[in-house]
């Protein structure tokens, strides 16, 4: 089944409901979207483009551009979203690796962009703006608003999404119709997803949490959109009133918790807020408890899988609980390997390696690199883990999984291994401190040192030697940061995550 498809099965019957508005009044309703979609998918195909064809958009967040991604699901071709703040040897590279035919672009990059395509032997280029202008929309305005969408297998290619590339190049995951529609089918009813429902969407839409579990979400649902192009704290809080589902990024929440006028009240109708694409603090989950009554979900994916592991939306299945991404999705299997291959016991942190049906078929034009990350079906991960154990200072199920870092960021500093989340959990416990990110440097005798890099909460005055002195009372001697590092704010990503290499590359040598 063409995802499409999919998401068209929970339209309403009344076509004429609004199912997408803007702030600024702009909307769009489901039989608008048919219509739409109809003409952006007729445009494509009046181009002959070959099969599994690539549609990259590299544009801001408009009604227009998710449009555009269900068009190119219609036609039946591979949709590639870029984020927009890349350049010009960013978009050179993914433009050379993906090879799309087509590239949808804002008009103020137009010039740079045409050349870097014409470069890569891009086709067509066409422009969209988020002010509902551009040459593919007057071209799609000619085109007939009746398509039939084209019929797809579970194992066809729909859309091409690239990793962050925060160590080396950023590689293209494979998601096929069947990966995408199967998660939204299981997040629909592990979340309790519902017709009257209506979403405050706040993500940027080139990544999975933005596009395929917010958007993709609400479609599936039947339900309405409130669609914000950034985030701005005015209009959340204006907004949240009149809705009931939000997801966001950990920052999203820190920066409305700073804000005294988020509270119950404007939390009233509120159903469900879910938290991902970085770790959640669990000050910040015992924070948004106080002041809103409402228990932030928590939930754990990837490019590569989209959903993977989530806290429960229904309190019947269990407790939301702060510094857990909860259980395993439905048809999702997952393992936590130790070195030695073997399954780890509860509270045992391991290699995370999961399979199931939302889980891609490899990375684009990498068949190496797809061998090296699959043992026997089972897809490693690259995150560590465990299962139960002790989190934020109570006893967690053994059912319920923990994220402790990245295999990559693991530490062995003097033949011990260092988890820095285990280390960055006990320096935001600190008085004082907003967040800390615990990074290895260089060591003439360790190999690695452990060293922290700490944002201290606002008015608040650190002393790094004497937070030394209070954490050698509450941990190993080796798990002791070598250097404490002060600084205004954490490195971070479009979507939140603290970019480690970042640090890494600043405090590469401590002696």
């Amino acid at each position: 089944m063409n995802l499409y498809h999919l998401l068209e099965s929970g339209f309403p019957a009344h076509r004429e409901q609004v199912a997408l508005e803007t702030p600024e009044g702009f909307q769009l309703t489901w039989h608008e979207i048919d219509a739409l979609t109809s003409q952006l998918a007729n445009l494509l195909t009046s181009l002959k483009l070959p099969e599994e064809a690539r549609v990259a958009a590299q544009v801001e967040k408009s009604p227009e551009s998710l449009l555009l991604y269900l068009a190119t699901l219609r036609a039946g071709y591979v949709y590639l979203p870029l984020n927009s703040a890349y350049r010009d040897a960013e978009i050179s590279y993914f433009l050379g690796d993906a090879a799309p035919t087509v590239l949808v672009c804002a008009d103020e990059h137009l010039s740079t962009v045409r050349a870097l395509a014409a470069v890569a032997g891009v086709e067509h280029v066409f422009t969209l703006n988020s002010d509902h202008t551009g040459s593919l929309l007057e071209a799609a305005v000619e085109c007939e608003s009746v398509f039939v969408t084209k019929t797809k297998s579970d194992d066809d290619l729909a859309a091409l999404i690239y990793t962050s590339g925060t160590t080396g190049c950023s590689k293209g995951a494979m998601l096929s119709h069947g990966n995408i529609g199967s998660n939204a089918k299981v997040l629909h009813n592990f979340w309790g997803w519902r017709s009257d429902d209506i979403l405050l969407h706040i993500l940027p839409i080139f990544h999975v949490h933005g596009l395929f579990v917010a958007a993709n979400g609400a479609l599936l649902a039947g339900a309405k959109m409130i669609w914000l192009e950034k985030f701005n704290v005015d209009t959340i809080l204006h907004q949240l009133p009149k809705c009931t589902v939000l997801m966001g990024v950990p920052t999203h929440y820190v920066r409305l918790l700073a804000d005294s006028r988020f509270g119950r009240e404007v939390c009233a109708g509120m159903r469900l807020f879910v938290s991902g694409s970085a770790p959640l603090l669990p000050e910040t989950f015992r924070e948004f408890q106080r002041h809103t009554g409402h228990t932030i979900l928590e939930r754990y994916g990837m490019s590569e899988t989209v959903m993977l592991v989530s806290n429960p939306g229904d309190p019947a299945l269990g407790e939301r609980l702060g510094g857990t991404v909860g259980l395993p999705l439905p048809g999702v299997a997952v393992r936590v390997l130790g070195d030695d291959g073997k399954e780890c016991p509860v509270g045992e942190i391991g290699q995370i390696q999961v399979r199931g049906p939302n889980v891609f078929s490899g990375y684009w034009r990498m068949p190496e690199k797809t061998r090296e990350e699959f043992s026997d079906g089972w897809f490693k991960t690259g995150d560590l883990g465990r299962w139960g154990g002790v989190t934020d200072g109570r006893e967690v199920p053994e059912t319920y999984l923990s994220i402790v870092g990245r295999n990559k960021d693991l530490i062995i500093s003097g033949g011990y291994n260092v988890y820095p989340k285990e280390i960055e959990d006990v320096i935001d416990a600190l008085p004082g401190v907003a967040e800390s990110a615990v990074i290895g440097a260089s060591h003439p005798d360790f190999g690695e040192a452990v060293v922290a890099v700490v944002v201290a909460q606002k008015g608040a005055v650190l002393d790094p030697k004497e937070m030394q002195q209070v954490l050698k009372s509450r941990i190993a001697n080796y798990k002791v940061p070598k250097r404490i590092h002060l600084v205004d704010e954490l490195p971070r990503n479009a979507m939140g995550k603290v970019q480690k290499t970042i640090l890494r590359e600043t405090f590469q040598s401590e002696n």
